[in-house]
Formats: C-alpha cells, sequence, structure tokens
C-alpha cells in the first residue's frame, strides 16, 4: 500500500486535483553516467521540490489523504506479467545471492544477431529486462513505482468519476516519481519501470472512454509508451522530442514509425534539433495536438487525453538541449487546456531540479486558467 495526497485547487475555469505518492523518498539509485557509477539524476527532492512548490502556489487549499491499494491486474494489461513479478523480487533476489551492494544493476544485454530468451539466473534477466544502465533497483524501488503508478491511476479514475457534466473539462495531475514513458511491455531503462502514463490512458479505456489520445511533451522519445500501444487502434500515441539519431533512448523515435496492424496510422513522432527554440516547439505542439484531438490518421476523435508531462526542455536542463524557459510553461497548460478533452498530466522528466518546481506550477497554472 502507499500513502497518497489529493489535492484540490479551484479557479474560475477548472479545478486541478494532484495525486501524489511519499512511497518515492527512499528510492534513491545508482545509474552508469560518463564511464563512472554516479548517483542517479532522478533523485528524491524533484518530487520534493515539486510538491512544495505546488502547496506554496495555493494547491493545496484542500487536501485529502487516503491508502490506495496497487492495481496488478492493470499493471499486467500494460505490462508482461513475468516482467512484473521480475520487478517485484529483482532486490530480493539480489540480496539472497550474497551481493552487498545497494543496488542490482545489469552488465549484459541482449543485442544484434542474439535470441529473444528468457535466461534463468537474475544477473541475466537484469539485462534481459532492462535497456540501459542508467536504471537499477534498490531495496525500496519495487514501492517506490508501485505507488507512482497508483497516483498515476488515482487520476485516471478521478477524471472518469468525474465526467464532463462541469463548464470545464475535468483534469488531474499525477505527480508521480519514478517517472514512466521509456518503460515498455517488458524493459525498464531512462529512470523509468512501469509506465505510468500508460496505466493512467489503459484505466480510462477500462473506465470506458472509447479512445485515449496520449501526447507526450518530455524532451526524450517516450518509446515505452509506443511499445505498449503501437498496435492498438483504441490508445493514439504521440510524442515531440529530441531526435534520437542524437538523443537517448536513440533507437526509437524517427518520424517513420506511425503504428502497425489495427495501430496504423495512431502513432506520431516529432523528432527535433537540439537547439530548437520555443517558437518552433509550440508549432510542433500545435500540429501534434490538432493531429491527436482529431483521432490521428485513422479513426474518430478520442475521448480523454494523457499527457506524459516532461519539463526537461527546459533550457537549463542538464542532460536536454531545448530552449524552453519557465514562462513558456504556463503557455504549454493554456493550449493544453484549449484542447477541451478530460485530461491526465502525467510528470516525467524534468532534472533541472530547483526549475522544476516553478515549471510544473507554471504548468498547472496555465492550465487552469491563470
Amino acid at each position: 500500500m502507499s500513502d497518497f495526497t489529493s489535492v484540490g485547487h479551484d479557479d474560475n475555469t477548472a479545478v486541478m486535483h494532484i495525486f501524489r505518492s511519499v512511497s518515492h523518498r527512499d528510492h534513491h539509485v545508482l545509474e552508469l553516467d560518463g564511464g563512472r557509477l554516479v548517483d542517479s539524476w532522478e533523485s528524491p527532492d524533484r518530487a520534493d521540490i515539486v510538491d512544495a512548490a505546488c502547496d506554496a502556489a495555493g494547491f493545496a487549499s484542500t487536501t485529502v489523504e487516503t491508502r490506495l491499494v496497487f492495481d496488478r491486474a492493470l499493471a499486467e494489461q500494460v505490462h508482461d506479467p513475468d516482467y512484473v513479478a521480475f520487478l517485484e523480487g529483482a532486490h530480493r533476489r539480489w540480496v539472497d545471492e550474497g551481493n552487498d551492494t545497494p543496488c542490482a544493476m545489469a552488465f549484459g544485454w541482449p543485442a544484434r544477431r542474439f535470441r529473444d530468451v528468457v535466461p534463468k539466473t537474475l544477473e541475466a534477466q537484469l539485462g534481459y529486462y532492462s535497456f540501459a544502465a542508467d536504471c537499477s533497483i534498490s531495496a525500496n524501488t519495487w514501492e517506490a513505482i508501485t505507488g507512482s503508478a497508483s497516483a498515476a491511476i488515482a487520476a485516471a479514475d478521478h477524471i472518469s468519476n468525474t465526467g464532463v457534466s462541469t463548464e470545464a473539462a475535468p483534469v488531474a495531475f499525477a505527480r508521480c516519481r519514478p517517472p514512466g514513458h521509456h518503460a515498455s511491455r517488458d524493459q525498464f531503462g531512462g529512470y523509468c519501470y512501469l509506465n505510468n502514463s500508460a496505466l493512467a490512458a489503459q484505466r480510462l479505456r477500462n473506465n470506458g472512454a472509447g479512445r485515449v489520445a496520449v501526447v507526450d511533451v518530455d524532451y526524450h522519445h517516450g518509446n515505452g509508451t509506443q511499445d505498449v500501444f503501437y498496435h492498438r487502434f483504441d490508445v493514439l500515441h504521440a510524442s515531440i522530442h529530441g531526435d534520437p539519431a542524437e538523443e537517448f533512448p536513440y533507437f526509437l523515435g524517427y518520424a517513420d514509425e506511425t503504428g502497425e496492424q489495427a495501430g496504423e496510422g495512431c502513432n506520431r513522432n516529432v523528432p527535433l534539433a537540439r537547439g530548437t527554440e520555443a517558437t518552433d516547439w509550440f508549432d510542433a505542439l500545435d500540429s501534434t495536438l490538432t493531429w491527436a484531438s482529431s483521432g490521428g490518421d485513422n479513426g474518430p476523435p478520442p475521448d480523454a487525453l494523457v499527457v506524459p508531462l516532461g519539463l526537461d526542455t527546459y533550457v537549463d536542463d542538464p542532460i536536454s538541449h531545448f530552449r524552453l524557459r519557465s514562462e513558456h510553461y504556463l503557455e504549454l497548460g493554456q493550449r493544453l487546456a484549449e484542447v477541451g478533452l478530460p485530461t491526465v498530466l502525467v510528470l516525467e522528466g524534468g532534472y533541472a531540479t530547483e526549475a522544476l518546481g516553478t515549471n510544473v506550477v507554471n504548468v498547472l497554472t496555465g492550465y487552469s486558467g491563470g
């Protein structure tokens, strides 16, 4: 079980509800960066700074403490059940096998012309179920990732339960940590383990939304979300991101990836060059929102919107290379609100930690009409 806060903020045009887990605080792992094993850029203070900024901005006007149980059955709709079981037990197995280092981490991965077979040993499975060395597993990782996932699920439930009877379409913000949009059906990486945004989209579908659009605005391509929905008609996926020819995750996110089988025409990638300025970025956002809200290249318009909300598009982000500034996130919130769909905002990246709280508050304020 995970501790949650549901925060309501009343504004003239929208009521913003924030769902957040506190179980993330003991999840701080290691990553291989520049040839060195270092503390992860994705650190606990990211979420705490966002929470403090939201509270200071008045989004904590109403607070209700609840406890939610992780919905494993939903997770197994989005992810391979064996993968979910692996994440749950990986650190315990690491310790039981006599390892005394704090984090379980892979050192070998399947590569070209290797076979796609599930190995038996933990050290091999750590490679099989991951795709990057920026993501390890500590004693508290399972609790953190299930808490984060449950925040996204709770936000989706709130949207479904609110409906569209109010003057403004309902909106909720899932302050998730760790993030999730790089997690595919059966691999973790990019600081992501369970795909929070995909879980929110699937929950909306389960709750009755005929079609859901996912529009990812993180600097890095939402490869995991694309993987989950690439063959599906009922969930559109679009991502605006740094060109994978030179940006993580490198091997997915090109413009010619448009979906397959039932999902043909339901996936859109908009890779942009390093140094992209706000004007060009917002042009890409506008065209992408138009594409998504009209039903993509195939099918009817969606009934709900999920936004993997990465703030690493910020000009001073240490691992990203777009040039948005804090004031631009007010505009981002406004443009997302103009879509007019019930919306779940799901926190993803953003590693200029000191500015992250301000940038999140600006999105929420812009969306709320402030």
